[in-house]
């Protein structure tokens, strides 16, 4: 019970951390925008291998494809699926500029952590008394899902029309090498778990504590979507409530429209 009582305190934490960061993490001064500029696809390149690495949602669900895959054939299987899936919608959206607004794609993200790890607890059959959904096709359709939420960030960047496609290319590049680094650092860690008798419990508290962390971050995601679409609702100051975010985004949409008329009327 004290292994357990310690592993929840420590997901508690790290749900909150998590879930602020990644609520509250929208949005990018006009210096960091004129930076990424001036510094070309290398800046691209290198801000997807960040936001990926730093990206706890992403990261959350890579986590719980590979937890309970033993076969290297089989992780390469699932997570190949996943990339297709991701880098495949990632392309097109931001290619034809669809956009799907941040909050809520990244709370159905926070669903697909939710989902993983109740398919890695075998809960379809357990509680559900059902067969599992196919699992190859379920991860590449949730990879299509974080590919737009993605692409949802790779818009909100200074892309060039005249290099727009190695813009994204660049930025799916930095993704793909992102997750391979933290790939690499979950497969040593699991690798050498798996032969020590306290896998089976650390299995079950890690998957449940996936499930914690999406359905904390899907509630945070919500939240911001409600403040979003219904400010009047809410009667917080901003620097009470961090919601200070949305004002700068929403300067920054007004500037972006000012500019973009200014150019059409020259």
């Amino acid at each position: 019970m004290l292994f357990t009582t310690k592993s929840f305190r420590w997901l508690f934490a790290i749900v909150v951390m998590l879930a602020f960061s990644q609520a509250f993490g929208h949005g990018m001064s006009e210096e960091e925008k004129q930076s990424i500029i001036e510094g070309g696809n290398l800046k691209y390149l290198w801000i997807g291998a960040t936001h990926m690495l730093s990206g706890y949602d992403h990261l959350l669900f890579v986590f719980g494809i590979v937890f309970l895959l033993a076969k290297f054939r089989d992780i390469v299987k699932y997570v190949t699926a996943f990339t297709l899936g991701h880098s495949v919608t990632l392309i097109l959206a931001t290619f034809n500029g669809i956009q799907v607004n941040y909050f809520l794609i990244d709370a159905v993200i926070a669903l697909s952590v939710c989902y993983i790890a109740f398919a890695n607890l075998d809960g379809f059959k357990k509680y559900l008394d059902i067969k599992s959904p196919n699992l190859l096709v379920m991860i590449t359709g949730l990879g299509l899902i974080h590919g737009l939420g993605l692409s949802t960030r790779l818009q909100q960047l200074p892309l060039s029309e005249d290099d727009l496609l190695m813009n994204i290319i660049s930025f799916n590049a930095g993704i793909e090498a992102g997750q391979i680094l933290a790939l690499t650092g979950m497969l040593i860690l699991l690798a050498g778990w798996r032969k020590l008798d306290s896998f089976a419990k650390f299995s079950k508290i890690a998957n449940i504590g996936l499930i914690f962390c999406g359905l904390f971050l899907f509630m945070m995601q919500m939240h911001g979507y409600s403040h979003d679409s219904n400010p009047d609702e809410f009667g917080f100051s901003s620097d009470n409530h961090f919601h200070d975010h949305l004002e700068r985004e929403k300067a920054q949409e007004a500037l972006r429209i000012k500019q973009s008329t200014h150019e059409s009327l020259d």
